[in-house]
């Protein structure tokens, strides 16, 4: 199945909460989306990775992805090396996304910012001939996206490019929710983390208002490029 978009994340819900909404868009748009998660986020405070795997689900049903796939590298631990490349180029090869989006280039969590180096290496890493890879015992053919894009998740990056979700803001807070066991509930008896505060969950809609109010529309998302950010007319622009 080719893809017009594959995005990554460390984590189960990383994907959800920096780009959700504008998956939801670009989903609305007919475009194909598929999600990757690296870990089963083991070593999170509350739940479990089972859990983890039955919320994800639930969350890529309510934002209507195409797939999602989960490599199982080590919560904490995976390393941007050889063979964690090579897992990912075959997801890549596999796919064939015109656009990657992964993890922010710099955040609180160690694993966001090896992910997202990670991620963009190995997207380059797929494009190379004399790199061979296989999935059932059918060699792939060597695919580079034409562009990789990274979310931004705890620290408030500049962005390169905003997009307007104004109409799928909704959508992204019922699939971050989804992951019940993650995020506020003032009934829980299990240890609070960063993430468990209503604050933060507050946060989802007041980080993307202020984005939003920037560009003058009610909530955007924003993303960091690897690139110049090119436009085809000076009209094109919101």
């Amino acid at each position: 199945m080719k893809l017009d978009i594959l995005a990554f994340g460390a984590h189960p819900d990383d994907v959800e909460l920096g780009c959700g909404a504008t998956i939801a868009k670009e989903i609305a748009l007919g475009k194909k989306v598929g999600i990757v998660d690296l870990t089963r986020g083991e070593l999170g405070t509350r739940g479990s990775a089972d859990l983890r795997a039955t919320e994800a689900k639930n969350a890529a049903d309510i934002l209507g992805v195409s797939v999602r796939e989960n490599l199982g590298f080590a919560d904490g631990f995976f390393t941007n090396d050889k063979n964690h490349q090579l897992e990912i180029i075959k997801m890549i090869r596999k796919y064939q996304p015109e656009i990657v989006l992964c993890n922010s280039v710099k955040d609180r969590h160690i694993d966001h910012p090896k992910g997202s180096q990670l991620v963009s290496d190995a997207c380059f890493l797929s494009g190379l001939l004399k790199i061979e890879t296989s999935i059932g015992g059918k060699l792939q053919k060597q695919w580079r996206p034409k562009q990789v894009y990274h979310y931004i998740q705890w620290k408030n990056i500049e962005p390169d490019f905003v997009v307007d979700v104004s109409d799928y803001i909704d959508t992204k807070g019922k699939a971050v929710m989804a992951y019940a066991s993650q995020f506020f509930d003032p009934n829980s008896k299990e240890p609070e983390t960063p993430i468990t505060s209503k604050n933060f969950i507050d946060s989802i809609h007041y980080r993307a208002r202020d984005l939003g109010r920037l560009i003058n529309v009610d909530f955007a998302e924003g993303f960091t490029s690897e690139r110049y950010v090119a436009i085809e007319s000076l009209e094109k622009l919101i």
